[in-house]
């Protein structure tokens, strides 16, 4: 049965910091920075900030898969930002993105230093300056573009929508979690749909499109995110699986998951990247061995 109890909105919405809510210890209804801390440079011009969640995975991916083609221009840092501790509201990463999200990506190349914040405008930023993984073709550019803004728009009902109410919310409400889910399989229908007629996203060619996407719903297909795969039914969706296993199966899309990786296997932690050394020398598997 639906949830039925009476919920009668206030007519000034107030802010209860004590709610006992999911995150509620790091969201506020406000934005800004909270408390000083400047931004940490490296050595390369490209200086990541972020986190391994699906958001910053993409990022991260795309810059293994420009390595991976030769180009040295991409070398980057990538700092961790802690979202659980508030770290996204220090000052210095404020300045980077005033929107207090991860990921966000400071190019020290240009004439002076140049922000790009949201995952999808680093994604388009960085393909563009390097020329690789967005067709040039119009057609095939738009139809690139547009499954990158679907992704965009269509995850924050995934995960904002589905993955909170089913996963993180204080209660289970059966009209959120059914409507949301609905919403889930539908999308996941239609990647299916889609994968059915092409290799990739959008088409015979691998682009940042497969790149935004793989993360967020690879990791539903893979039950790595919200232990909903059962729920879902995600096997149904032989297609999607298909292109997870292989875009999964990228070793650059393997280094890209393992950056700025906080969680799971400490073997495929690294928490910070500053040299492609780092994949193989400092993991946590190795720099905190559990004890014998």
């Amino acid at each position: 049965m639906a949830d039925t109890t009476p919920y009668e909105p206030p007519k000034i919405w107030k802010w209860d910091p004590d709610s006992g809510q999911a995150f509620a210890n790091i969201n506020r209804p406000t934005a800004g920075a909270q408390h000083e801390k400047p931004l940490q440079v490296g050595k390369h011009p490209l200086q990541l900030y972020s986190l391994g969640t699906p958001n910053g995975v993409k990022v991260t991916i795309l810059l293994e898969e420009l390595l991976a083609r030769g180009h040295t221009g991409a070398e980057y840092d990538a700092w961790l930002v802690n979202i659980g501790d508030g770290s996204q509201f220090g000052s210095g990463f404020v300045s980077a993105n005033p929107n207090s999200k991860i990921p966000a990506l400071m190019d020290h190349s240009t004439a002076q230093p140049t922000r790009v914040f949201e995952s999808g405008a680093i994604l388009l930023y960085l393909a563009e300056k390097f020329g690789e993984f967005v067709p040039t073709d119009p057609s095939e550019r738009a139809e690139c573009l547009s499954w990158l803004f679907w992704q965009m728009g269509a995850t924050p009902l995934l995960g904002g929508g589905f993955g909170h109410f089913y996963a993180y919310a204080p209660v289970k409400i059966q009209y959120a979690i059914d409507r949301y889910a609905m919403e889930a399989k539908r999308q996941l229908d239609l990647l299916d749909k889609n994968l059915a007629e092409r290799q990739y996203i959008c088409g015979d060619e691998y682009t940042i499109a497969d790149m935004a996407i793989y993360p967020w719903y690879g990791g539903v297909v893979r039950n790595l995110v919200y232990n909903a795969a059962e729920f879902l039914q995600v096997h149904e969706y032989t297609h999607l699986i298909r292109w997870v296993e292989e875009v999964g199966k990228r070793p650059a899309v393997q280094r890209g998951t393992m950056v700025n990786r906080p969680f799971g296997d400490k073997s495929r932690q690294l928490l910070e990247r500053h040299d492609a050394s780092d994949f193989e020398l400092r993991t946590q598997d190795i720099l905190d061995p559990d004890p014998a």
